[in-house]
């Protein structure tokens, strides 16, 4: 059953899940995260100018999402990077330079409330099925697919809960897995 076998219990009991204990498994950032948020034209080409910037100064982007706002002529990137491999402020001055690059943030982690959406297709048999579906309850997944050999699950979640949700499934047979990337936004100022 992989490594978390001890943590998943034997079927049917009521042992306690350790949500921290998988969260703790998640992957290892080598220094601040930075989640860039940037209003753009939404013209063709904006996508592949703020990409080309981050790659030809070496930056790997983690994940990028790109999306509607309420105004049809802009669009919102979340972009997330690890900031310490590089530092972040060269690029978002070359980036304030691009024409059709309206704002950008960089939003704190602590600051910020971000969101994923990923989809899993699990391996699912008679046997199975029973498990794979407890573990998506308690992930507050959504079953959105039955099929006599497989399940396919919605999480929403933080980065970390998609990546332990990942860790918890993939012993049953991980056929397919697709996310979204990020989306984030500010979050609200408390009144003083």
């Amino acid at each position: 059953m992989g490594r978390f076998a001890g943590v998943m219990g034997e079927p049917g009991t009521k042992e306690v899940f350790n949500l921290a204990d998988l969260e703790a498994a998640g992957g290892i950032h080598t220094g601040r995260r930075h989640i860039l948020t940037m209003l753009v034209e939404n013209k063709p080409g904006v996508l592949a100018r703020v990409a080309g910037l981050f790659s030809r100064r070496g930056f790997n982007i983690d994940t990028l999402a790109v999306g509607p706002t309420d105004d049809p002529m802009l669009s919102r990137m979340t972009l997330t990077l690890d900031g310490a491999l590089h530092p972040i402020d060269q690029v978002t001055k070359q980036l304030h330079k691009l024409v059709n690059v309206i704002k950008i943030r960089d939003l704190e982690p602590a600051e910020a409330v971000a969101r994923e959406l990923a989809l899993f297709k699990v391996a699912a048999d008679s046997e199975t099925r029973g498990q794979v579906m407890q573990f998506a309850e308690i992930f507050r997944g959504n079953v959105i697919d039955v099929s006599k050999r497989s399940i396919t699950i919605e999480v929403t979640g933080t980065d970390d809960k998609i990546e332990a949700f990942e860790q918890v499934i993939r012993p049953f047979g991980l056929i397919e897995m697709v996310r979204t990337g990020e989306i984030a936004i500010s979050r609200g100022r408390s009144a003083t």
